[in-house]
């Protein structure tokens, strides 16, 4: 018997977030591997116009929950409409982004249907019809695949955990309008605005290369060393959770177990000791480099390459070098 699957996409200001495409490439592989088809439910004010366009990700029909009542993230209704959804299309498999709203949604989700949940997952697989999901445990140490024993099977992608990949260039997905009941009076929580910061800079959650300082940059004034080296790079710059509390950059910077979870293709740790709850935050990046004046510093266990020098000498060197290149 063919299994459906069902994916969650986020958008923000009338545009999909990466995610959105991540978590539609990861529902339509499993969809492939279990004979069945991938659809996409999405929440927003006016959301039927870009709806379409997760077609090129190989998803076959798009969910459109529009209301003014989701011009923000309304967990309760969101919920309400998705619970909806898995009864109508009885999908074997939901996924969701392991976004900050993915991470809240989806536990509710599972909650209210009684069933398990595979959070945060770096790779999904099916074997013998079954959804197995891979994730690290025990602030990356380890990692554990899990199988899941009721349905449907739910999970949470991490960014950058799979690749986005358009199937077919310029494919729409029919779009269909579902009936939201949800009344105002059930959304008990809701977000009432936006506020930009960081003035147009790139999300360190979307990022493909990241520049972090920690403890070793001394002071905030040494941080524009990093900006001026992701400038060049393209890249976001990150902190670790001792910079970050001596004030010296913002928590929205903040890699780490309690700061963000990022998988770039290249991150770049500059004065950074590599304590675990770091590592826990950044350890599936695709490859490591680590700069440090301390030769026992834990981050040159994980990194993949790793330069013992004090990070003043060397970061203006490799600034250079860098612009030598790009000229």
């Amino acid at each position: 018997m063919a299994g459906n699957v069902l994916v969650i996409a986020e958008q923000q200001g009338g545009k999909f977030k990466k995610a959105a495409y991540e978590v539609a490439t990861a529902g339509r592989i499993i969809a492939d591997q279990l004979g069945g088809e991938g659809t996409a439910l999405v929440f927003g004010k006016e959301v039927s116009g870009i709806a379409a366009e997760l077609g090129a990700y190989g998803v076959t029909k798009v969910l459109a929950a529009e209301s003014d009542l989701f011009a923000n993230y309304a967990p309760e209704g969101f919920v309400k409409v998705i619970l909806a959804a898995i009864d109508k299309l009885k999908p074997e498999v939901v996924l969701f982004s392991a976004t900050l709203q993915g991470k809240d949604l989806a536990p509710r989700v599972a909650a209210k249907l009684g069933v398990g949940l595979a959070s945060d997952c770096t790779g999904l697989r099916v074997d013998n019809g079954k959804l197995i999901a891979r994730r690290p445990v025990y602030a990356g140490k380890a990692i554990i695949q899990i199988a899941f024993k009721s349905m449907p099977q739910i999970a949470s992608v991490r960014l950058k955990a799979f690749t986005p990949e358009v199937k077919e260039e310029g494919k729409k997905a029919p779009v269909e309008n579902v009936t939201v009941n949800v009344d105002e009076s059930e959304i008990k929580s809701r977000v009432k605005e936006f506020q930009e910061t960081g003035g147009g800079k790139i999300d360190l959650t979307e990022a493909d290369i990241i520049v972090s300082g920690g403890r070793g940059m001394k002071g905030p004034e040494n941080f524009k060393m990093l900006e001026e080296l992701a400038d060049l790079l393209g890249a976001a710059v990150g902190a670790s959770r001792a910079a970050v509390d001596a004030g010296w950059r913002p928590h929205s910077d903040q890699v780490g177990q309690t700061g963000k979870t990022v998988s770039p293709n290249l991150y770049m740790a500059i004065g950074i000791s590599g304590a675990i709850q770091h590592l826990a935050g950044m350890g599936s990046s695709k490859v490591i480099i680590a700069i440090n004046k301390d030769p026992e510093a834990p981050i040159f266990q994980k990194a993949d390459y790793g330069i013992v020098a004090d990070l003043f000498d060397a970061v203006p060197v490799l600034i250079e070098e860098v612009k030598k290149l790009k000229a």
